[in-house]
């Protein structure tokens, strides 16, 4: 018997929260950069999110009349609860790889890790409030600026003070 939309929504829900806590809980740790940096989530979620978006454009599943033209499609595709696991899966893998970069960061620049956990909250409910209470800590903290560049970046990618 396959699985009911609502159960899929709750696994994908439940499977990106040990990545996260492992962001706020054990940030330096073997297992955190082994799961979590290593691109394990994203691409486990990318194949979710290719193969959910594939049945939704290709195979029928979903709501007729969805398209990324207007408004009005890309409402229609959210209108069918496939289309809801599609773009809930997006926001999940995106959430994350920004969570990853956040702590990543943080530990390159010295943010205190305390400073970092309610940003990394933040983000994996709201996205990019997350992200912005995050550069606002780093401004606070005078541990960066606005810049979203990787320190160490090359010197044409750094942007002028």
């Amino acid at each position: 018997m396959p699985l009911s939309y609502e159960s899929i929504f709750s696994l994908i829900n439940l499977a990106v929260l040990p990545a996260w806590l492992l962001l706020a809980v054990l940030p330096r740790s073997g297992i955190t950069r082994a799961v979590v940096h290593s691109g394990l989530y994203p691409i486990v979620l990318g194949v979710f999110y290719a193969v959910t978006l594939t049945m939704g454009i290709f195979l029928g599943y979903g709501a007729d009349g969805g398209n990324f033209n207007s408004a009005a499609g890309v409402s229609q595709i959210f209108s069918h609860p496939h289309g809801i696991l599609i773009g809930w899966s997006h926001y999940l893998v995106f959430d994350l790889f920004v969570g990853a970069w956040m702590s990543r960061d943080a530990q390159r620049r010295g943010v205190p890790h305390l400073a970092l956990i309610p940003c990394l909250f933040f983000t994996l409910m709201l996205g990019p409030v997350g992200l912005l209470m995050y550069v606002a800590a780093r401004l606070a903290l005078r541990k960066g600026g606005w810049s979203l560049v990787e320190t160490g970046a090359a010197p044409e990618l750094q942007i002028p003070r």
